[in-house]
């Protein structure tokens, strides 16, 4: 199967293209073939991408199964995997037939919001199998579109706010990125990121002047800035993080759960993919301030998470304040930081995504989020407070769960590069804690007193079945972590062993020019 990446990353586009030509109507049984259509397409996307899983060799550190094509106007048409975008992909497919099967409530332009999703999910997987910067930018840009529908159509009363918020912020730090790969390609002639990561393109790493200013790292330095601006967005980290909790609020609830679980995790991928290999000087130079970002984001967004009334909202923050101690971990620039970080991004994936869906299944029972409107649901729901609480626990980082393993290693790492960033930020977990609690308690526990919620039911079977896999592979990387660890270790060791290689070799060639 030597197209099998394409063939992975299209066969959702192909759903999609069927669904927008010959299903015709609006009526109930129509709904439902539009439903059972994505359904199908997401679940053989699934099956397609095993046998990805299934050929890969996670001790060969290169690209594999790439296939290379010209392309329009000279570009080329580059994919391939590696021991770091391959759980990306794998994450991506596991989670789309979950986000499709929670969209059974939908009753409003049923086939377009099937469409949205299937076109999202190839655009996602595009940007984690792209090997070439052209190809790698319009997957990563053209993503936008579709979650900005998403949020427009299907959100809340301010989803049009929200949701051009979304898109002004992603769009604009991205704008950036794309001047950075016109530089990229006029210092090197190619844009070929195989080629790009090779030892032999390097970027200008002596210092330089631009605009009165001396910047150190030189060039490299601007191009990571560049990136920074698009990946920091998209993450999102402090302080560009505050779209993030409105596109929440306004999304539905599959929205929210792709935004969180999959879309975020295209910033922390494209640090690994771009900022660390290709720009080791700029990162080096840049590192420690990203350090500080981090812990800022998560204190400063576990606090504020703390005084939220909107339960999207509080899990919104908890998210920021998640990916900080990825970009935590990749910028601590070792073994354990980077395996944390990738670690944190893929456990963040299935308990993000599943305290999503447990707000969506009250939402559609009561159509509220506010904290205020609930409480004592487990005197009416038994099955959704213990699984409500498996997911808040593994949020917090509870051993043998996969929210500790992640966050463990990502501190280890750190307080090997900076004690003191990993000593603030080990106060993130009881702030975790004490808002993830918080919320549980107000929600769940206590007397049933609200005659609204007298009536309300627990989970109907189709809504166990959805979490049923999110709480198994919660439990399975947690553990048994070498499930991910066994897979991403060798390509993260040749990542951090090429970086420090590569500073040394700077280094090295700084010298002896000033000899």
């Amino acid at each position: 199967m030597g197209n099998i990446l394409s063939l992975t990353t299209f066969i959702p586009l192909i759903g999609a293209v069927i669904l927008a030509l010959f299903l015709r109507g609006d009526d109930e049984a129509a709904q439902k073939n539009a439903k059972s259509v994505a359904l199908v397409t997401t679940l053989v996307t699934f099956l397609t991408s095993c046998f990805i899983y299934a050929q890969f060799d996670p001790e060969n550190t290169g690209f594999q199964m790439v296939e290379s094509r010209d392309w329009l106007l000279g570009l080329q048409y580059k994919m391939g995997v590696d021991g770091i975008s391959i759980l990306f992909v794998m994450l991506t497919t596991f989670l789309m037939p979950l986000v499709i099967a929670s969209c059974w409530s939908v009753k409003i332009r049923v086939k377009e919001y099937m469409i949205a999703f299937l076109l999202l999910e190839t655009l996602m997987l595009g940007v984690f199998m792209a090997l070439d910067l052209v190809l790698f930018y319009l997957f990563f840009e053209a993503g936008l579109i579709p979650m900005f529908l998403i949020i427009g159509i299907w959100g809340g009363k301010n989803r049009i706010y929200a949701s051009f918020k979304f898109f002004l912020y992603t769009f604009l730090g991205s704008v950036l990125m794309l001047v950075a790969m016109v530089a990229m390609f006029y210092e090197s002639g190619t844009t070929d990121i195989a080629v790009l990561l090779s030892p032999e393109v390097t970027f200008a790493s002596e210092p330089m002047t631009v605009f009165g200013l001396q910047v150190m790292g030189g060039m490299q330095t601007l191009l990571w800035l560049a990136f920074f601006a698009s990946f920091a967005v998209k993450m999102p980290m402090w302080p560009v993080h505050t779209w993030l909790p409105d596109a929440h609020v306004q999304a539905p609830t599959a929205g929210s759960v792709v935004l969180a679980a999959i879309l975020l995790k295209m910033g922390g991928y494209g640090f690994l993919r771009f900022s660390l290999p290709m720009f080791p000087v700029g990162s080096e130079v840049m590192g420690p301030l990203v350090l500080w970002l981090s812990v800022i984001a998560i204190v400063y967004t576990s606090l504020v998470a703390l005084v939220q009334e909107d339960m999207k909202k509080l899990i919104a923050y908890s998210s920021v304040a998640h990916m900080g101690y990825v970009t935590m971990g990749i910028f601590a620039v070792n073994q354990q930081g980077i395996d944390g970080a990738i670690f944190q991004m893929i456990s963040h994936g299935f308990i993000s995504g599943a305290l999503f869906l447990c707000v969506g299944v009250i939402y559609d029972r009561m159509h509220t989020r506010e904290i205020s409107a609930y409480g004592g649901l487990v005197n009416r729901m038994p099955a959704y407070a213990l699984i409500f609480l498996f997911f808040t626990m593994a949020n917090v980082g509870l051993p043998g769960t996969s929210g500790f393993v992640g966050e463990f290693l990502t501190l280890m790492g750190v307080f090997q590069a900076n004690t003191w960033v990993a000593v603030v930020a080990t106060t993130g977990v009881i702030l975790s804690a004490a808002y993830a609690l918080w919320l549980y308690r107000r929600v769940v526990m206590g007397d049933l007193i609200k005659e609204s919620l007298k009536t309300i039911t627990d989970m109907t079977r189709r809504e166990r079945l959805i979490f049923a896999p999110l709480v198994v592979m919660t439990l399975l990387l947690g553990v048994y972590p070498a499930l991910v660890l066994d897979i991403i270790g060798p390509s993260v060791a040749a990542l951090v062993g090429n970086y420090e290689t590569a500073l040394a070799t700077a280094e090295a060639a700084t010298q002896f020019a000033a000899n």
